[in-house]
């Protein structure tokens, strides 16, 4: 399975200079604002870049100068400052690509000063640019034409959009890598208010993800149970070791084309229904069914899925991510030091922060723990400082 292998980040936030690996299973560690919802941005922005979101991605983020990095030793004034990213995507059968992205602030707008789109192809030989853009003038490998040289973009260009999100059909490879990378999905904390969509009961229709409201919860299940009965009784098995008194789910409908979601219990008489299950009953469900759907995407972000969920549910948590790194590339943000004890160290990427403010980042395995984890868990080696990650 072809998958994302390196991300370099410039001038993002606390971000100045970050080089880290990518692995199937990433969750990072370490104190408030050390960097780690930066790099969950970072990747949200990439996934804009590629289909065609860019702009209103940056103005969900309140512009390129309000995410650029402002230190002591960079003079240029923030509206002239710089966001450069650099992420490369191993492929099992062929050369490994390679995407730069350079957006600079232009006042209150912002315009992509540089990108390319390369394969690299042996050590001995330049890379093989398949997409080449400098300051608005645009080129890239016309696959219909013979000699596979760039040529100059020959249709109209949002100057606002990258050249990846707007370049006619290319190569396998490269079609692989754009559709990967704009399928990466970035999920949040669950909002379950009382009138929040978990909470109501949903319209049936063909959902593969619960979605990033849990709006499609109950569509999902539902058709778990009906088209893929195995990833469904997994779910099921994982409430009823989260949550003792689970005996099973069931779908009664409400109207004409609507289904509700009952949950029904061995402790109570009746079965009870989402507007009646807790928080923390309700995002377990919800994180339970997303890493078990059928839909995930190339890439899954999630920001803090530890909220209100008991302590002891964190191994069935971390069971559940491990398993679903095996079908999407899984970066996950945490504060749990309870997870982290279910965790390994090669799943584990600790932030810091340096002296001139600037994020660190390192994978647990590749410090010096052994002798550590021998007398002591994962997470206790990390609240001792031995892993850095702390505020």
């Amino acid at each position: 399975m072809s998958q994302f292998g390196h991300i370099c980040i410039q001038g993002f936030r606390r971000l100045q200079e970050l080089d880290l690996e990518l692995r199937p299973l990433c969750v990072l560690i370490g104190a408030n604002g050390c960097g780690k919802t930066s790099l969950l941005d970072v990747f949200s922005l990439l996934a804009a870049s590629a289909s065609g979101g860019l702009s209103s991605k940056i103005s969900e983020l309140g512009g390129i100068a309000a995410v650029a990095t402002l230190d002591k030793v960079d003079q240029r004034p923030p509206e002239h400052r710089r966001v450069t990213c650099r992420l490369s995507m191993s492929m099992p059968r062929d050369n490994p690509l390679v995407y730069n992205l350079t957006i600079v602030a232009t006042g209150i707008s912002y315009e992509v000063e540089e990108e390319t789109l390369t394969e690299h192809r042996s050590p001995n030989s330049p890379p093989f640019k398949h997409i080449q853009a400098l300051n608005g003038h645009i080129l890239h490998i016309d696959y219909t034409q013979p000699g596979r040289h760039l040529v100059p973009a020959t249709v109209e260009f949002n100057p606002l959009e990258t050249a990846l999100a707007q370049v006619p059909r290319m190569r396998t490879e490269v079609e692989e890598f754009r559709k990967r990378l704009s399928s990466s999905t970035h999920y949040h904390m669950l909002n379950v208010e009382p009138r929040a969509p978990v909470r109501l009961p949903q319209p049936l229709r063909p959902a593969m993800l619960p979605g990033k409201d849990g709006e499609d919860l109950v569509s999902c299940l539902f058709n778990l149970r009906e088209t893929d009965r195995d990833r469904f009784e997994i779910i099921e098995d994982a409430l009823r070791a989260a949550f003792p008194g689970f005996m099973r789910l069931d779908f009664p409908p409400v109207a004409a084309g609507t289904l509700a979601m009952s949950w029904k219990d061995s402790n109570f008489r009746h079965p009870l229904y989402m507007h009646q299950l807790s928080e923390g009953t309700l995002r377990f469900l919800w994180l339970a069914t997303l890493l078990q759907s059928p839909g995930l995407t190339a890439v899954t972000l999630l920001d803090e899925p530890e909220v209100s969920l008991h302590p002891e549910l964190l191994n069935l948590l971390a069971d559940l991510m491990r398993e679903a790194s095996t079908r999407t590339q899984l970066i996950v943000a945490t504060h749990a030091d309870r997870l982290v004890r279910f965790l390994e160290p090669k799943e584990v990427v600790t932030f810091d922060v340096n002296d001139d403010g600037s994020a660190r980042a390192r994978w647990a395995d590749q410090l010096d723990l052994d002798e550590w984890l021998k007398e002591y868990t994962l997470d206790e080696v990390w609240r001792l400082g031995r892993m850095g990650g702390r505020a």
